[in-house]
């Protein structure tokens, strides 16, 4: 009897948690953001690939999480920040600006929203211990590089407040970048502006340019074409394609590639086009309704383009937003230069601690570029607000950001345990996600 009674005590736990998880990603996957049981398959099998990929896959369980924690480091919710709402070390990329400058920054802003800020600095932070721990590295060093990221990330904010730098032009290029950052940046300069193009399309037998068919870039019907080409009535649209394949939380989002005549940075005249499919921010649903915001961006691709304007200093010239079907969408150029810092390209353990300060650096660039200077939602400095709640205790804000970040660390690999187990018994139910 005793021991069928410990066993229980160690099976509770759990159990309610794995509760909660199916009562989360049902809610989430299935009732908000309507995925078919093949398309919550598909996102499930891509997210069981490690607890990282789990983490970026389940964002809504971080806010689930998050959201529930007190802390005296928030802002208010009448201060809050415009936030990147999916922070995490694979959503930042190098990428051309509009002066043609090859720089290094985030480069996903489907979930911006305004909340406090500690949501972006806590997920990167849980990120980077996940992502290190994929490479086997230890926790000490996952505790380094957490340190450099909240150290530098403040340092670059107090250099803002004191006007050293400016958030409206500071960008981060090869000249004051390092590492393995630095050595993709200036790799990019070779790289050809007809990379992309050049790399999924081609001229067929009537000398016109169109997409190459594969697994992941397939033919439209022609009545959605021409729907497609009536949305952007200022470019001449060569082709169409739609996009499978791509990401983890946008499976189930529709994706299209357009091929256009057009001019960028480099005067290039054919550039492809991104138009996705967008829906409510993650954050949103965990947040405070902020009224002011939603009068601005009730739109969902009007909201990602705001927050891609407000967090990038020289922003994509082709940003658009449009409605199809009575579904909304942004439209974005497909950059050449596209490229992130993958694991192999770090050369030691110490440039793993370099490049998430220079990630926290840009994490302030973003927080602080977004309020007054930009948008008509803010009546303040989004700098000094962070700063005013950091500085309630500096050193206890670092200790404890590391400390939450590796504890749900362990929360997070004990949920993709958990996790993996639900995916086997909904692949082998007779009614498999109905």
């Amino acid at each position: 009897m005793g021991n069928d009674l410990l066993k229980g005590v160690k099976q509770t736990r759990l159990l309610l948690r794995k509760q909660q998880l199916t009562t989360v990603f049902e809610q989430f996957d299935r009732d908000t953001m309507h995925l078919t049981s093949e398309q919550r398959i598909e996102k499930y099998k891509k997210m069981i690939e490690s607890p990282f990929r789990f983490f970026r896959g389940s964002a809504y369980l971080y806010y689930y999480d998050t959201t529930k924690v007190a802390s005296a480091f928030h802002t208010p919710d009448n201060y809050p920040t415009w936030i990147m709402g999916d922070m995490h070390m694979d959503n930042f990329g190098a990428f051309q600006n509009e002066n043609g400058d090859i720089v290094y920054d985030v480069n996903d802003f489907d979930e911006g929203y305004v909340g406090s800020y500690l949501y972006d600095v806590m997920r990167m932070s849980v990120s980077i211990a996940l992502y290190l721990e994929e490479q086997g590295i230890d926790e000490e060093i996952q505790h380094q590089a957490i340190t450099s990221y909240i150290e530098q990330y403040i340092k670059q904010l107090e250099r803002f407040q004191k006007k050293k730098d400016d958030p409206m032009t500071l960008i981060f290029t090869k000249e004051n970048t390092k590492g393995p950052i630095r050595r993709i940046l200036k790799k990019l300069e070779k790289r050809q502006q007809t990379h992309i193009v050049e790399e999924i399309t081609v001229i067929n037998d009537q000398g016109e340019r169109t997409f190459v068919w594969n697994d992941e870039i397939q033919p439209v019907e022609k009545e959605l074409f021409d729907k497609i080409v009536a949305l952007v009535p200022n470019y001449k649209v060569n082709d169409v394609a739609v996009k499978h394949g791509s990401g983890t939380a946008s499976i189930g989002l529709a994706r299209y590639y357009l091929l256009v005549d057009g001019q960028d940075a480099s005067g290039f005249e054919n550039l492809v086009l991104e138009m996705k499919e967008v829906r409510t921010a993650i954050p949103a649903y965990f947040f405070p309704y902020n009224e002011v915001f939603w009068q601005h961006y009730a739109h969902q691709g009007a909201r990602v383009v705001g927050t891609q304007k407000a967090m990038h200093h020289l922003e994509d010239p082709h940003l658009a937003y449009v409605t199809m079907d009575g579904k909304e969408y942004y439209i974005r150029e497909r950059s050449p230069y596209k490229r992130k810092v993958k694991p192999k390209n770090y050369k030691s353990v110490e440039e793993y601690i370099e490049t998430t300060g220079i990630m926290g650096r840009i994490t302030a660039k973003i927080h602080a570029r977004a309020d007054i200077d930009y948008s008509e939602v803010f009546t303040y400095h989004s700098e000094d607000e962070i700063l005013r709640e950091i500085f309630k205790g500096k050193k206890l804000f670092v200790e404890k950001i590391i400390l939450q970040a590796l504890r749900y660390k362990e929360i997070v690999n004990s949920d993709y345990e958990l996790f993996c187990e639900w995916v086997k018994e909904i692949e082998s139910s007779s009614t498999v996600m109905s």
